[in-house]
């Protein structure tokens, strides 16, 4: 009857889809200036519209696409653009192992689809609940199409407007990004080990930031956090 009454509770595949799609609007408000900045940018370093919404669709990486016109901006050879690309990109590894223990058994294919489609943002979102088994990998199906589409809306909207759309950062827009990432921490913080982690990885990243070129701070700061959370957990 407890078996039974689980999975009665359990939310369909469909559910898990529409519950991501839905929880990650409110991220929309970080994402969105972002997405318009990136058109901005683009157009600006010269790449043509099509090419700034073909990079939004094909590679859908809001760090990699605003290194990447900034360095095609600067007449970078192509070989130095995948490679500060990818990075930037290096903590997705970080990311992708921690949700491989659930998404090991879905066809390759599917999980090729959702690493294209993962984000910080959805990320966030799901992890929680696809780790604890409370949903599935539809859930950060969803999460993921859910950023995807503000992504392609945003970039749309910033080439439409170009220069008649004031600068995001001049409105202060470009806080709500940080800020919307540190509401989703707080439930990682009712732990020693959360706590510990967060707290290596802030201090590490800003002292790499300080220090370091690049951005390679990012990831040193997520393995930092990562060993000393774990070591905090076993003891």
């Amino acid at each position: 009857m407890i078996t039974e009454r689980k999975h009665l509770a359990r939310p369909t595949r469909c559910g898990d889809l529409w519950r991501g799609f839905v929880d990650t609007l409110p991220l929309w408000l970080g994402v969105a200036p972002f997405g318009v900045a990136y058109a901005l940018a683009a157009r600006a370093a010269g790449l043509s519209p099509a090419q700034t919404l073909a990079m939004s669709l094909l590679v859908f990486a809001g760090a990699s696409q605003f290194t990447a016109a900034g360095l095609f901006a600067a007449g970078a050879s192509g070989p130095s653009i995948v490679l500060t690309t990818l990075i930037v990109n290096l903590r997705h590894l970080l990311l992708s192992a921690s949700l491989a223990p659930r998404l090991r058994r879905l066809p390759f294919w599917q999980r090729a689809g959702l690493a294209f489609g993962l984000t910080d943002e959805s990320y966030a979102v799901s992890v929680r609940r696809v780790l604890d088994g409370q949903a599935g990998a539809g859930l950060l199906l969803g999460a993921n199409a859910s950023i995807y589409v503000c992504w392609q809306i945003s970039t749309l909207v910033g080439l439409s407007l170009g220069g008649l759309l004031p600068d995001p950062a001049a409105l202060g827009l470009h806080l709500v990004f940080p800020l919307s990432f540190l509401v989703l921490l707080l439930p990682y913080l009712r732990t020693r080990s959360g706590r510990a982690a967060a707290l290596t990885a802030g201090v590490v990243a800003l002292l790499g930031r300080l220090t370091l070129p690049g951005s390679w701070y990012i990831l040193i700061a997520a393995l930092a956090g990562c060993l000393v959370g774990a070591l905090v957990e076993e003891r």
